[in-house]
């Protein structure tokens, strides 16, 4: 299979875990896309479902295949969200963020009852860090909060380039937010735990790409098939 049907299938698998009547997040990025394309079709035979968007994107995807679209403010929590990952380590920790909505997509995702992440292989790493952590911050005091997360880095024995995310016209990329986000490249984060209280920490941050207990379970689509694997509760 290629990249992107593997990312088809592993969506496809998803696809069976919705049920009649279940709140969905729904996910950003082209796995999550892929998900949102396949329950569309699903819609259409009569599933009756409903789902919050976690992005701009998605939003307008949704609507466009006939999603009922619906927001946090409308429903006491949700009972699913499928999403990708950038990478994800054998606790079943992730990076999210490449495709910019990590703040709405950990807000989603804590609401739920249940969150399955959908990847390919590759995705699979032993410890998170070579994906650039990305890290959403207020506009104001950027520079300062830049050097804050150098410092805090430099506390948990991290290191590495930190560079705002350009937009394709070279302008400092704005997420659905209206913040800016700084790509961490520490290559190796031993305690992502660790990490994500340090960054959190520092006011000019609003949030950071790094999930962590959040996933439920990942779905892998890979050259040999698909597999499953569930996050230890002990």
């Amino acid at each position: 299979m290629s990249a992107d049907e593997m990312k088809k299938a592993a969506a496809a698998a998803a696809l069976e875990e919705v049920r009649p009547g279940m709140r969905l997040g729904l996910g950003t990025g082209s796995t999550a896309a892929w998900f949102v394309r396949l329950l569309a079709e699903k819609v259409r035979d009569g599933l009756d479902v409903v789902g919050v968007p976690t992005s701009v994107a998605t939003e307008r995807l949704a609507r466009e295949l006939g999603i009922t679209v619906i927001t946090l403010d409308d429903v006491a929590g949700l009972d699913l969200t499928i999403d990708g990952a950038d990478e994800f380590d054998p606790e079943l920790n992730l990076i999210k963020g490449g495709g910019a909505a990590l703040l709405r997509e950990k807000i989603v995702a804590a609401d739920s009852r249940r969150m399955i992440v959908i990847t390919d292989e590759s995705k699979a790493v032993e410890t998170l860090g070579a994906f650039p952590l990305p890290i959403e911050v207020v506009t104001f005091g950027a520079t300062a909060t830049v050097r804050a997360i150098a410092e805090a880095a430099r506390s948990v024995g991290l290191a590495g380039a930190l560079a705002f995310r350009r937009a394709p016209d070279g302008e400092k990329l704005v997420t659905d937010q209206g913040n800016w986000l700084v790509d961490a490249s520490f290559r190796q984060i031993s305690d992502p735990k660790a990490l994500a209280i340090a960054l959190s920490r520092i006011p000019g941050v609003v949030e950071h790409g790094l999930f962590i207990g959040l996933a439920s379970s990942v779905i892998v689509a890979g050259r040999s098939g698909i597999r499953r694997i569930d996050r230890r509760t002990t």
